[in-house]
């Protein structure tokens, strides 16, 4: 399913965070790791081809495929044309805080442009293996539950949905499709509905769960078919009570 693997370096821990759950990822499921440095326009100057370069040698050494770009231009708008050719382009985070910007720009503007998923990484990389689902029955949520399903069939392990309702009656109704979904494929699965935020409620779940991996779906927007900007809010609000990789299905 992930059989070619994005991520983006500029020097930072956090980008080197999410080469290496690249490569983790990569040994999983005997991916192409796409290694790309990008010169911004009037950016702060750095080794990029040394950089390619120890990259280049770290996947090879995890017996994978590599392939490696140098570009120039806007990070986010070079990263999301070269992850038309990809399954999945990670990135990284500032960290785990309770306010400010957990994204940043380029993420931010990344997750709302590309037409694949973006895994938002954590600090360290994750095993990936306990897998939770932000679900609240949008069309993009379903599709990250169907990533997750495949996800979860290579991993062997159980899916937690995941939804936010004050009104547990009609929270139940909105999963009762992702457990439909789930059992139809003898998938199995916990459900967990619960009053409060959906940031909140999912780091909530995922703490007491013990998961180390969500899929999410991104909301799109009626009038330009792209992720509002509610829903980096709400990713945002996760990855500020959490540090797991953060799969975002557009």
């Amino acid at each position: 399913m992930f059989t070619r693997l994005l991520v983006g370096l500029d020097g930072s821990p956090r980008a080197d965070s999410a080469f290496e759950q690249a490569v983790f990822l990569g040994k999983r499921f005997g991916s192409t790791v796409m290694v790309a440095y990008v010169k911004e326009p009037d950016g702060r100057e750095t080794d990029g081809p040394a950089m390619l370069d120890r990259a280049r040698e770290r996947v090879l050494a995890a017996g994978l495929q590599v392939e490696v770009s140098a570009l120039k231009g806007h990070a986010d708008v070079e990263l999301a044309e070269l992850a038309k050719t990809a399954d999945a382009v990670l990135v990284g985070r500032r960290g785990v805080t309770t306010k400010g910007d957990a994204l940043g720009p380029t993420v931010t503007s990344l997750i709302r442009i590309a037409e694949r998923c973006v895994i938002v990484c954590g600090g360290l990389p994750s095993a990936m293996r306990s897998i939770a689902v932000a679900f609240d029955g949008r069309d993009t949520s379903r599709r990250a539950l169907e990533l997750a399903m495949q996800f979860a069939s290579v991993a062997e392990s159980t899916v937690h949905i995941v939804h936010a309702n004050d009104d547990r009656e009609a929270g139940l109704k909105v999963v009762g499709v992702a457990e439909a979904t789930l059992s139809m494929q003898r998938v199995p699965f916990v459900t967990h509905v619960e009053a409060g935020k959906p940031g909140e409620v999912v780091a909530r779940v995922v703490k007491r769960t013990k998961c180390d991996a969500l899929f999410a779906g991104a909301h799109m927007s009626h009038e330009e078919g792209r992720p509002s900007a509610v829903v980096v809010s709400h990713a945002e609000e996760i990855l500020r009570h959490t540090d797991i990789p953060v799969v975002i299905q557009p």
